[in-house]
């Protein structure tokens, strides 16, 4: 699996926290979920520092990684994961949901194939946020009737 990660500099922190992580599962090579997949691909691509940038930026990048087959899924940060989740969801095919909860991550995945994950990093402690990474890449979508509208999300 190919992950890709993005952030202003509101999410940068956790967005590190995360990305370590994610380093560790890879170096590791334990599956995230049940069909076996490992991580085989980290790329960050931003933000590098704390100094004031414009998330939309990041959040299109990451969804346009994403939804041109490059990378698997994505995860993007900002202060609440308001306004990335926002700018990744203008990208046609990229299904982003912001989670703070684990229950959410599991359900978004389930019934949305959601492809990027948003999360709040002013918002979220990292110990949740890292439950929620790892529910939102062990969790497969159960396609049947969710498929039609997931279907109906691409067509728009």
């Amino acid at each position: 699996m190919k992950i890709v990660l993005a952030s202003d500099h509101g999410g940068f922190e956790l967005k590190n926290e995360i990305k370590k992580i994610l380093e560790e599962l890879e170096k590791t090579g334990v599956p995230v979920n049940e069909a076996g997949e490992k991580i085989d691909k980290i790329e960050d691509i931003g933000a590098y520092s704390e100094d004031s940038v414009d998330y939309p930026e990041y959040g299109r990048k990451c969804a346009e990684a994403v939804v041109s087959g490059q990378f698997d899924r994505g995860i993007v940060v900002c202060g609440t994961g308001i306004g990335i989740s926002i700018a990744a969801n203008k990208v046609h095919g990229a299904r982003c949901a912001l989670c703070t909860s684990v229950h959410m991550a599991e359900m978004t995945r389930r019934h949305n194939d959601a492809n990027l994950l948003a999360l709040g990093g002013r918002t979220t402690e990292a110990p949740l946020a890292v439950e929620i990474v790892k529910t939102w890449l062990a969790t497969a979508f159960e396609g049947g009737r969710h498929q039609r509208r997931v279907d109906l999300l691409d067509q728009m």
